[in-house]
């Protein structure tokens, strides 16, 4: 077995790769972690999202925490952020996701966050990694009245709608809103919050069956809510993933309103309210070029990462800043919340079309979208590690560079979860990013 920890947790097919099993090895390894750094009987919650999959994951998990000693709390169906809200809320050890995001049903992962709602230290991860694929190291188990015990936590659901309506100092009157769940987590929590705010809200997508989450339905697929608001009276859409940590959202036209776009006008709008903390919007590598000129001509410092969520977060504590996010809709606002929320960041967006008295496709019009091709290619690790040392493919991208100039942007990567590497241009002109994409795409493919 490899590396067991990703950029966002432990990830793989349910029962196949993230079986029974493992789950509660890495149950046992943190209640064990935790215990070495606390030194007190742990308080660990676990939430879900709506697959199939999860209450048997819950159950293996929660076996491994309490047979070293771990007291468990379940949630049930939440958010990923809601978890993350509430160890600190309800006073938690560690809280644990089991989702995997805006992957199909038959996928699951497990996610831990600290008692403060971030990710769990990589020094923590480790300890867990290690104790759980070597076999040869002896956890001890608890005897007695020392074996943890669980509970079934009936408040979850509605302290984190509470925290969410608490986010905001106005209501949404007069805005119609289709919203769509994905299927997933948001299911249990978006037909509270967004009538308690009195928004006129329809709610689709929010009928999971175990296997639907996901499923062409939410974020990954949102042109098919982009068509029925066009087709609409509605003043915009929003679409969650599965566990809710990310949001797309589109316009009363039926426009596509992504991350890059919504950071673009949350930066603006906090600008203006002074409360961009650094003056400084944190993005990945994958934004768009239109993102950073808009940025540059609004006089907003910009500050760029590795992509994943994570390094984004780590980049807003390093330097204190309170906005940060990608293109893909995992957006933090670090004001209110330890992670990406997506409910969070549509109960943000309400509240700025509200307070500027703009619809969303006014406050998404500050940014010009630069035309982006994307070209995957197949790669193994031996072809992944070729790609930084090739003088002719560093060569071919360097000319581009040079022809592109300031009128374009270069990034040929190894995929970090996939075996791939991608090669991404942006441009003004499509036919010539096309050209350049595939040209390097043909000689990656030599490696």
């Amino acid at each position: 077995m490899g590396r067991l920890f990703g950029t966002d947790g432990v990830r793989g097919l349910a029962n196949t790769e993230l079986t029974c099993e493992l789950s509660l090895k890495i149950g046992r390894a943190a209640a064990y972690v935790l215990t070495q750094h606390t030194h007190h009987r742990p308080k660990i919650l676990i939430g879900r999202d709506t697959r199939l999959s999860g209450e048997m994951l819950e159950a293996a998990l929660t076996a491994g925490l309490c047979s070293v000693g771990a007291d468990v709390h379940l949630l049930g169906v939440v958010p990923t952020p809601a978890v993350a809200y509430l160890v600190g809320l309800y006073q938690a050890d560690a809280g644990i996701m089991i989702s995997a995001s805006h992957n199909p049903a038959e996928y699951n992962g497990i996610k831990i966050f600290n008692t403060s709602g971030y990710k769990i230290p990589d020094q923590y991860e480790e300890e867990i990694e290690a104790i759980v694929l070597d076999d040869s190291v002896e956890v001890k188990l608890a005897m007695g009245d020392a074996v943890g015990v669980s509970h079934p936590c009936e408040s979850a659901v509605e302290d984190y709608v509470k925290h969410i309506v608490s986010t905001t100092d106005t209501t949404f009157e007069g805005i119609h809103v289709l919203i769509d769940c994905a299927n997933g987590s948001a299911s249990a929590t978006a037909h509270k919050i967004f009538p308690a705010l009195k928004a006129s809200a329809e709610i689709i997508a929010n009928k999971p069956d175990g296997v639907n989450i996901n499923r062409n339905c939410g974020s990954m697929h949102i042109h098919a809510l982009a068509e029925r608001v066009k087709n609409g009276s509605y003043d915009l859409g929003l679409a969650f993933d599965g566990d809710s940590d990310r949001i797309l959202a589109c316009d009363a036209d039926g426009n596509i309103v992504d991350g890059d776009m919504l950071m673009a006008a949350f930066a603006m709008f906090m600008k203006q309210q002074g409360t961009l903390d650094g003056n400084t919007l944190v993005v990945t590598v994958m934004s768009n070029l239109g993102l950073i000129r808009c940025a540059e001509e609004s006089g907003i410092n910009i500050a760029c990462t590795k992509v994943g969520d994570r390094f984004v977060l780590e980049k807003m504590l390093e330097e204190g800043y309170a906005l940060g996010g990608e293109q893909s809709g995992h957006l933090i606002l670090k004001h209110f919340a330890t992670t990406g929320d997506g409910q969070l960041s549509a109960v943000q967006l309400l509240t700025m079309m509200k307070k500027t008295g703009k619809s969303l496709k006014e406050l998404a019009s500050i940014m010009t979208v630069y035309p982006q091709v994307m070209v995957n290619v197949e790669a193994g690790k031996t072809a992944k590690v070729k790609l930084a040392v090739d003088k002719d493919i560093n060569a071919l991208i360097k000319s581009w560079e040079d022809r592109l100039a300031q009128n374009g942007r270069i990034l040929v990567r190894a995929s970090g979860t996939e075996p791939l590497i991608r090669v991404m241009v942006e441009g003004k002109d499509l036919d010539l990013i096309n050209r350049c994409a595939n040209e390097i795409a043909d000689m990656v493919k030599t490696l």
